[in-house]
């Protein structure tokens, strides 16, 4: 009873909101109009600045670190490379040493510079052996932010052109120098998505509505992550991972909700009666799916790694606002629009209050009629799509996947070609030096180091001030994102340095990525069978079963597996790379699979429970499973097909952008969602549950005693009653609620 209470609490809350909304519809549009100009402006003169990194407490890379920062202050901060490079048919980089230098001079006084080591330095080793590439090593103040490096970096690019005048090759490698604006790609996106709401719905004006409200939702959605920047670390792809997702559910929550108001519309209703109705209802179901994935992505708090809280509370903030913005700005355009919903149709949309076989009941029907042959063959795409996860990577790719066109990549690669590609990721062997026995054996170090394979260079031991510590740096053979370089690190660290006899640690950022690699790798199993918990848990509460949430929990999994085996064969593997504008022989990003498994629950636990709630209401009017299942199917198809191709078209869209990391992404949750909404929902689950029977909706009772009901739309308020377990009775239909779900 206290369920259905706190259900109808809910259902007047909503119908209350949507109301006002509407009665006073232009001040909302103006309050949303003054946040989203308000917001811009705040974010733009106090947003935070973004990071490419952050440390890792615990691990070897951080020991490392604290050495150096407690006895090399001017070397514990970030650090840059420029490179100078000239032609193989011009003079050496010798002939420009007069400007390089005075170049050189002027970047050691940029505010947050505090060393500067040259290529023509006495012993110094940077210059290569043909002479025409050389690189100095720049190192920044500890403890600068992120924003002021960023800034003194971009004046060390302006002040290069004398340099580039003068006939040298100037480029940078650093994070600082990395574009990291939101790619235009997003517009094909929204491109996408105006056809296919426009295909959906028939109506211009129809069609706008969603755009509408998913643009001012991620305007103030990003601005919100600039602040949060202040807060909390924020890496620098958070911008287009919370764009690609609020523009793609700000657009689907809208979809469910006008398209719950329309038909409501059709059935008589006024304008005021039919908004009220829809929030009531769908908007009920957009705030439960909204939750959802603000959860799942605030699950990533429980990974402990402080990097990725900006991206988590970033995103969820785009998603929240999208929420609010379907909730609230919503209402308030439908009642301007009021009866013309409908305004400048592309066609005549034929209505009949009688039931019409679809396409998607013959479907459904087919699938039934072979429900093993269907089965077995939506498990083998699954499963061969997912095959390749097993050969799966995580590890920082390095800048020599940047854009071909960007400085970083030009540094990278004319550093590999001089210097080999261990010159573009040195490790740092940070010694604790505090007696004189250690201090000795730290001396025979370098001479160790150079006979351990995979070693290209080792320089020279560099005692601290105090003489408590010592630097030895390492120029590794191979590529900073490749098996042998991480081979090396846990070389050094289980047998090389443990048996030197002194207390050193493995640093450098090179380190560092392989060490947030192998974190993640470690945790990553919790998040996911903490997630699946919470879905099994959810799904149960929402259609009363323990068969059905479990088959649900386990072809969402493989649906994600499949996914994830499709990066893998793409951006690991190479296939069909060319297409994507992808190299082969990189890694996956340590974030990714999270990242990707944090949103793709949320989107598919709201198709899920779409779908099956629908199933479940019409077994309990019927108590005929086959027909539930053919019905449930037949009236969520539609809206959630077309909701599912507005997601692929959206996060597709990112795959024609310029960063791997936001390819990546963007491939692995178009994939996902296009699985999820086409092999599993529209195969497995019709199968699978027409094998089961009955045997779907089996609970045992003190089971169904102990979990709370949850209604999400809210039907059980509106039924004539239920049993001693939480079951609806016997159906009852009010007149005005139809038992019908949103997705109709």
């Amino acid at each position: 009873m206290a369920d259905v209470l706190d259900d109808a609490h809910t259902r007047h809350m909503l119908a209350k909101l949507a109301s006002t909304c509407h009665r006073h519809r232009w001040i909302v549009i103006a309050l949303w109009i003054a946040a989203a100009v308000g917001i811009s402006a705040i974010s733009s003169s106090s947003g935070g600045a973004y990071s490419d990194g952050g440390r890792l407490t615990g691990t070897d890379s951080d020991r490392a670190y604290s050495i150096m920062r407690a006895e090399f202050p001017d070397a514990s901060g970030g650090s840059a490379t420029i490179v100078f490079h000239t032609p193989a048919d011009a003079s050496g980089i010798a002939a420009s040493e007069r400007v390089i230098e005075t170049y050189l001079a002027a970047v050691i006084t940029e505010p947050h510079v505090v060393g500067v080591e040259s290529p023509f330095a006495a012993g110094a080793t940077q210059i290569s052996a043909d002479g025409h590439t050389g690189f100095a090593a720049v190192d920044f103040r500890d403890g600068a932010t992120d924003e002021q490096v960023s800034v003194t970096a971009q004046a060390m690019v302006q002040a290069a052109g004398e340099l580039r005048a003068d006939g040298v090759q100037v480029e940078f490698l650093g994070g600082w120098f990395i574009d990291g604006s939101v790619p235009s790609s997003e517009a094909f996106g929204l491109l996408a998505a105006m056809v296919i709401l426009l295909l959906a719905f028939g109506s211009v004006a129809a069609m706008g509505l969603p755009l509408i409200t998913a643009v001012v939702g991620i305007v103030i959605g990003l601005s919100s992550v600039m602040l949060w920047a202040n807060v909390f670390q924020t890496p620098d792809f958070t911008t287009q991972v919370a764009s690609m997702v609020g523009i793609g559910v700000g657009i689907d929550y809208a979809l469910f909700i006008v398209t719950r108001y329309r038909d409501a519309m059709q059935r008589g209703a006024g304008p005021l009666d039919a908004v009220v109705e829809a929030i009531s209802t769908a908007g009920r179901a957009v705030a439960f799916a909204g939750c959802t994935v603000m959860i799942s992505l605030l699950g990533m708090f429980v990974m402990r790694v402080p990097f990725l809280y900006g991206l988590a509370i970033g995103t969820s903030t785009a998603v929240l606002v999208a929420v609010l913005a379907a909730l609230t700005l919503l209402p308030a355009l439908l009642g301007v629009l009021g009866r013309h919903l409908d305004r400048f149709s592309i066609h005549r949309r034929h209505t009949t209050t009688a039931t019409r076989e679809s396409v998607w009941h013959r479907w459904s029907r087919l699938v039934q009629r072979h429900p093993v042959k269907f089965a077995l063959s939506g498990l083998t795409v699954l499963l061969l799509a997912g095959a390749p996860v097993f050969a799966m990577r995580l590890a920082s790719a390095d800048p020599g996947n940047d854009p071909s066109a960007s400085t970083t990549r030009h540094a990278y690669d004319l550093l590999a070609a001089g210097f080999g590609p261990g010159s573009n990721g040195p490790l740092i062997i940070a010694i604790a030096t505090p007696d004189a026995a250690s201090r000795a054996a730290a001396a025979n170090l370098p001479a160790r180091l150079a006979t351990v394979e995979d070693v290209a260079q080792v320089g020279s031991l560099v005692p601290s001030a105090s003489g408590n510590a010592a630097l030895i740096q390492i120029v590794p053979k191979s590529a900073p994102q490749a098996e042998a370089t991480e081979r090396l690190v846990d070389d050094l660290r289980t047998s090389v340095l443990p048996s030197a006899g002194v207390e050193a640690h493995v640093g450098g950022r090179t380190a560092s990525d392989v060490d947030f690699a192998r974190l993640m790798s470690d945790r990553l199993p919790l998040f996911i069978g903490a997630v699946l918990v919470l879905s099994f848990l959810l799904l149960m509460a929402v259609v009363r079963s323990v068969l059905v949430p479990l088959k649900a929990v386990v072809m969402n999994l493989l649906s994600i597996g499949a996914a994830y085996g499709v990066m893998v064969a793409v951006f690991q593997w190479g296939w069909l790379g060319s297409l994507f504008g992808v190299e082969a022989g990189a890694p996956i990003e340590p974030w990714a699979p999270m990242m990707l498994f944090a949103i793709v629950f949320g989107l598919s636990m709201d198709y899920e429970v779409f779908l099956l709630s629908s199933i479940k209401e019409r077994f309990l009017a019927t108590g005929d499973n086959s027909h539930a299942v053919v019905e449930g199917l037949a009236s969520t198809a539609r809206v959630i097909t077309a909701a599912a191709a507005i997601m692929v078209c959206v996060f597709g869209s990112f795959i024609v952008g310029d960063q791997r990391s936001i390819k990546l992404i963007g491939l692995g949750l178009a994939v996902a969602v296009l699985v999820d909404a086409t092999v599993v929902r529209m195969v497995l689950v019709p199968a699978t549950m027409e094998l089961l029977g009955r045997r779907n909706w089996w609970m045992p009772r003190w089971l169904d005693r102990v979990v709370p009901h949850l209604d999400v739309e809210g039907h059980a308020v509106e039924t004539a009653g239920s049993d001693a377990h939480g079951r609806p009775a016997a159906p009852s239909v009010s007149d005005d609620d139809e038992r019908e779900l949103v997705l109709r």
